[in-house]
């Protein structure tokens, strides 16, 4: 049985920009090839020897990363014009030559590093954690069904990576729409027992300019979430409590 024969080199095509109102640029790197590499171990080869295809000594490409485990959203970027992590991208799976591109939704800071400052501050907006007194202990919280503990878990599997925002039409540089990420946080945890309390502060913070009416239901989250959460499934849930929300408003119902 013959052996199977593995290119010597791996080409890269790296758009790059030294800053936010630099003019970006493309270019070329030739990596030593390796089995079952990732595009993260391609770019840290090109850190250590910063030479491109043409020979020349160049400025090591800057990009984010962490945990290298799908885990933290660090290393989000555009591979071959998909946004996806860096980390789980396997050079040997990918189109040749691979191509390396900046998230577009956030504005640039170098090369393929952006600042998800938009997102963070919408998590900020909808208050997507729980607020509780932590001087003294309040002793064990009321338990969650197990019907809702279950899709509850897959909404908390988000890593604020900005993928889903990246692929979403509807947010951009003319648009103050949150982006579905935030949307499902919204979900998760106005469905906590606790978290509760504030649902109708989160609901109302979705409900306004830049909230749930600029979702134009594209499915593109969906179709790239690392994570395989149900993006839509919650935006449609929120819809409806939206809705019910706003009833309880026009009646003055004080039932949250």
């Amino acid at each position: 049985m013959s052996e199977v024969s593995h290119p010597k080199t791996i080409q890269l095509i790296i758009t790059r920009q030294e800053g936010p109102d630099s003019t970006p640029y493309k270019e070329k790197f030739a990596v030593p090839y390796r089995p079952n590499m990732n595009v993260i171990s391609a770019l840290m080869a090109i850190r250590r020897n910063p030479v491109n295809a043409e020979g020349e000594k160049t400025s090591p490409p800057q990009w984010e990363m962490s945990c290298l485990e799908e885990v933290c959203g660090a290393c989000s970027m555009v591979i071959n014009g998909r946004p996806r992590q860096a980390c789980t991208a396997l050079i040997d799976k990918l189109e040749k030559p691979v191509r390396l591109e900046p998230m577009k939704t956030f504005p640039i800071v170098r090369d393929l590093v952006v600042d998800r400052t938009r997102m963070f501050n919408a998590l900020k907006k909808v208050k997507a954690w729980i607020p509780i007194d932590g001087t003294y202990d309040l002793g064990p919280g009321p338990r969650m069904a197990e019907s809702k503990r279950q899709w509850a878990y897959e909404l908390s599997k988000c890593m604020t990576c900005g993928v889903c925002l990246e692929a979403c039409p509807n947010v951009n540089s003319k648009s103050s729409f949150m982006g579905p990420a935030p949307l499902s946080q919204v979900r998760l945890f106005n469905a906590h027992p606790t978290g509760a309390m504030n649902q109708a502060e989160r609901l109302h913070a979705i409900m306004g300019k830049g909230g749930i009416e600029g979702c134009g239901n594209s499915q593109n989250c969906v179709e790239v979430c690392p994570k395989g959460i149900p993006l839509t499934t919650s935006i449609a849930a929120l819809n409806r409590a939206t809705v019910v929300q706003s009833f309880k408003d026009f009646f003055g119902s004080d039932n949250q």
